[in-house]
């Protein structure tokens, strides 16, 4: 490798292997650790969907040719349009052909800590040593941190206090991030919490496993996509334009200014990211949920407790009667469950990186009112040579960094840094 240090990826899903792909074209010496696409086989029950289209769904490739369209055509799989959404297999299936053909260097290793090397002099020396669950131990001198969901999945305190240590699956309580399969649940009591894409999908999956659900959500109604609408006028066209995440101006802004993004105040930044492409369940799914699982709206859970291998759920009463729950209708105030799924979104944290050295955590600078890390337009943290990109980049660059089309703009940006 002429000399080069070696810089190391930790995580082998979208933007791990988006970003490797771009690093290699460059020339530059990269280890890439982890399972390919290990998220999205270990944290997202079978028969899920994607949100994302077709259109917005390739990893960037610094050459053409390795887009899920091309996947599609050369592995004879059925060409994916709007109105059909992408299978998770089958999106895993193209991750896994990508690396294949542009990665084939991954190693399915656990990174178990990153610790501070001594200063050298000047960019080109090792700045960290990777050390492996094998005990090998790697010098680098530059670290992406593209782990995804780990971490970063969000249970709310009041639920977080039914579980012994963590929200796990065999538990009283666990988020829907951990979860690969929902047929251990036929027959059980469940409270599916929250509005977004996740808690919808993961009530629609239970309920056809056999699961007894009911679905409470705060506001006081669920939210849904429209379908695509074909042959789109040129005045719709240019009064909804489209964009990776979906028609409308500010859907435009956010994918195509990250950098601008970037300029705003960390308060602005932080909203946005919440209330843009916010809680709301895609058009296709709606049949599998509306009028066929109980919706409990307006409610917020005032205590969880635990009483003879039950969940007992104290509701707040709606403020308005749009509940449709036959198991907690306007009047209940308790839901008697066997589990709850926290499926209540992510945030990332880099003190639960626990892999990452406590020197190294307490040196990166976060986002005011959040605990990501703050970067530089090249996704350069406060810490000389380590760097962040994905989910935990939404903070600094937007929703954009939340969706697999986001590598359009961060591999290719983060690599040219790394060069």
């Amino acid at each position: 490798m002429g000399g080069k240090p070696t810089i190391v990826v930790i995580g082998a899903g979208p933007y791990g292997l988006a970003t490797a792909a771009h690093l290699g074209r460059l020339g530059r010496p990269v280890r890439v650790f982890g399972g390919v696409m290990d998220s999205w086989h270990s944290r997202m029950p079978a028969g899920m969907y994607l949100k994302s289209t077709p259109q917005a769904s390739s990893l960037s490739a610094p050459e053409p040719g390795n887009g899920l369209e091309d996947f599609c055509r050369i592995e004879g799989v059925e060409p994916f349009d709007d109105f059909h959404p992408i299978p998770v297999e089958d999106f895993v299936r193209y991750g896994e052909w990508f690396q294949r053909r542009l990665v084939p260097e991954v190693e399915n290793a656990k990174v178990v800590r990153v610790d501070p090397l001594p200063k050298g002099s000047g960019g080109m020396f090792p700045r960290f040593l990777v050390v492996l669950d094998s005990g090998e131990e790697v010098a680098a001198s530059a670290v992406v941190v593209a782990s995804g969901l780990v971490g970063a999945a969000h249970v709310p305190r009041l639920l977080l206090e039914l579980a012994e240590k963590e929200p796990e699956v065999t538990g009283p309580v666990s988020h829907a991030s951990q979860h690969a399969d929902f047929a251990a649940f036929a027959g059980r009591r469940v409270a599916v919490v929250g509005a977004g894409q996740s808690a919808l999908e993961s009530a629609a999956l239970l309920r056809e496993q056999g699961a007894e659900v009911t679905l409470l959500v705060r506001g006081q109604r669920v939210v849904w996509g429209g379908p695509p609408a074909p042959g789109r006028s040129v005045a719709r066209r240019m009064a909804q334009p489209d964009s990776p995440l979906g028609e409308g101006w500010s859907h435009v802004a956010v994918s195509r200014l990250p950098l601008q993004f970037r300029r705003l105040p960390a308060a602005t930044r932080l909203w946005v990211v919440k209330q843009v492409l916010g809680p709301f369940g895609s058009w296709w799914l709606k049949d599998r949920v509306d009028g066929q699982v109980p919706i409990a709206t307006g409610r917020r859970i005032k205590s969880a407790q635990l009483s003879g291998g039950e969940v007992v759920l104290s509701l707040e009463t709606p403020v308005a009667a749009a509940t449709r729950s036959a198991a907690a209708g306007p009047h209940d105030r308790t839901l008697v469950v066997d589990h709850v799924l926290a499926a209540t979104g992510y945030r990332p944290d880099v003190d639960r990186l626990d892999w990452l050295a406590p020197e190294l955590r307490h040196q990166v600078r976060r986002v005011p009112g959040s605990a990501s890390p703050d970067l530089d337009p090249w996704f350069r943290s406060s810490v000389a040579g380590l760097r962040f990109t994905g989910l935990a980049a939404a903070p600094t660059f937007g929703p954009l960094m939340r969706f697999v089309a986001g590598t359009d703009f961060a591999a290719p940006r983060l690599a040219a840094g790394l060069s």
